[in-house]
């Protein structure tokens, strides 16, 4: 990113320093492509996955003109959608969005395959907590349209991708000069792309060389550190296969919110729900949609690990949990 400052032209021009700035988003195009498993003409980029989101979901027109969305998807999905469906009844709707992990519970959909199109509909597979974390492994059939984020994947905020596996170029929505080969307008962020390419080249390579095996591992000594200090804590999807690095960790009672503010004058960033949403004071609708009722639902929190976190980390996270929860009891006694 550094060294793209350097970089003056814009990739739309044709003279010598437009071109160097278009080689810089070509390299950064092929670098997502290889994280994704797709072909490079097939990455569409954005400001952000929610822009992919929004792009995807308005080609829903050639899809038979229905979107749905289950409320346990990303609200950048649920949205737009005219329909909250129970998941028996996507078969007979049109575009269909499914994650291939979930944001707040890590849960992986269809044991971490990314969910293909089917003859009854299209899928948008949401991707951004997948990628980057674990292999992206696609089923017999592959989506019509993936999203994801750069900063999901150690890169900077403030860009995402679409990937467009039809055969037909999305009809924009972002109108203009007609960059990105017409499908999304806008002067490239030539710095945010560069470090999204960098990133998703050294995340593949993180991923192949299985360092977040550990992660995994740490996850879970946290998890049962936490279990020997209160048996009335639920940690949402533990039997179920997950992403290596997210907890969810639900404390009947305790509203999420406090925990945050609680873990923030201890030293540790922790969010309730999806971190882009936790600035919102309310019930996860995912825990809800899940079965939880209101008050379980707001007392979730979502403790997200990385490859640096070490273990030691996760130990003085424990013990700074159990004397927060140990006091909460006593108010609450």
């Amino acid at each position: 990113m550094i060294a793209a400052l350097d970089v003056v032209g814009n990739p739309s021009s044709v003279h010598s320093e437009g071109r160097a700035a278009k080689m810089l988003v070509e390299r950064a195009r092929a670098q997502v492509a290889a994280l994704v498993g797709c072909k490079t003409t097939q990455v569409i980029f954005t400001s952000s996955a929610t822009e992919a989101a929004a792009l995807a979901v308005a080609q829903k027109a050639r899809h038979g003109g229905v979107f749905m969305a289950l409320p346990t998807e990303h609200d950048c999905l649920g949205v737009w959608s005219e329909i909250t469906p129970d998941p028996n009844a996507i078969t007979d709707a049109g575009l269909v969005a499914i994650s291939a992990a979930n944001s707040e519970t890590g849960i992986l959909g269809a044991a971490g395959k990314v969910v293909g199109s089917t003859a009854q509909y299209s899928t948008i597979c949401d991707i951004t907590q997948l990628a980057g974390k674990m292999p992206v492994v696609y089923g017999d059939i592959t989506p019509s349209y993936a999203i994801l984020s750069a900063h999901k994947i150690g890169g900077p905020k403030g860009v995402g991708a679409l990937v467009n596996f039809t055969a037909d170029d999305p009809e924009p929505i972002l109108r203009g000069g007609g960059q990105e080969m017409n499908r999304r307008s806008g002067t490239e962020n030539l710095i945010g792309i560069a470090g999204f390419g960098a990133a998703a080249e050294a995340a593949g390579r993180d991923v192949a060389a299985g360092k977040w095996d550990e992660v995994a591992q740490f996850r879970n000594i946290l998890e049962k550190t936490i279990a020997a200090a209160s048996d009335q804590t639920i940690f949402v999807g533990k039997a179920a296969p997950r992403l290596p690095n997210t907890s969810c960790i639900l404390t009947p009672g305790w509203k999420g919110e406090t925990q945050v503010m609680q873990m923030d004058l201890a030293g540790f960033a922790i969010s309730a729900g999806s971190a882009c949403s936790s600035g919102k004071v309310k019930a996860s609708k995912v825990l809800q949609a899940m079965g939880f009722d209101d008050i379980a639902a707001a007392s979730a929190i979502r403790v997200s690990l990385g490859l640096e976190t070490t273990l030691e980390d996760v130990q003085r996270f424990a013990t700074a949990w159990a004397m927060k929860f140990e006091k909460h009891q006593m108010r609450a006694a």
